[in-house]
């Protein structure tokens, strides 16, 4: 594909989105900025995001979707509980994931990828089973992460996002497509940030 014809796609891609996908983009993008600056506000922006994509997922039938985007809600919500259930701090400080914590993301991992490799084979008609299976599993294990305030989180979704931006080209996604690439870009600037923060809060402890 050249240059041209990628460019003409991607307009045309984007003329053929609903308002509630664009919006949906929008409260993605502003998600993950809030993240990055250590925002709590990431949480309830990132649930409205949630909620109109999943609206825009049930028009467009991709129902093993929505199932991914539930994950994401209920995780979202626990997050922003856990965040903002230290009485003492206004919010839970960030740490590094302990061996409990890599035992719980492993598990995640291979437990989810088997079981989405084995619904979408035998209950859907997706042509991916593998790679979808693995950006969607490796995506639960970082937000698990996120949740918790494990500064590791971005490590994991990253790692998701580079596998879901060649996914979302190959399905002619390009809106989506480009999200990812932001947010994969964003995640390194994150992944930096949050650092700085954890070794500030090691120093005034």
């Amino acid at each position: 594909m050249d240059i041209v014809t990628f460019t003409t796609s991607l307009a045309q891609a984007f003329e053929q989105t609903s308002w509630i996908e664009r919006l949906s983009v929008l409260f993605g993008i502003c998600q993950v900025l809030l993240s990055k600056n250590n925002k709590i506000a990431n949480y309830p922006v990132g649930i409205i995001g949630i909620v109109l994509g999943m609206a825009a997922l049930y028009g467009a039938k991709l129902y093993a979707e929505i199932l991914l985007n539930v994950y994401y809600l209920v995780m979202s919500a626990y997050g922003w509980w856990y965040w903002t259930s230290n009485r003492i701090q206004t919010e839970q400080p960030i740490t590094s994931a302990n061996r409990r914590d890599w035992g719980i993301v492993i598990a995640i991992v291979l437990g989810g990828f088997a079981l989405l490799y084995v619904a979408l084979r035998s209950f859907t008609d997706s042509d991916v089973p593998l790679w979808d299976a693995w950006v969607s599993c490796t995506a639960w294990a970082g937000m698990w992460l996120l949740a918790r305030r494990k500064l590791e989180n971005w490590l994991l979704l990253n790692l998701s996002n580079l596998f879901a931006i060649p996914l979302l080209v190959h399905k002619e996604l390009y809106l989506f497509a480009i999200l990812t690439t932001f947010l994969f870009i964003v995640a390194f600037i994150g992944f930096a940030k949050w650092r700085r923060i954890m070794k500030t809060q090691t120093t005034h402890a």
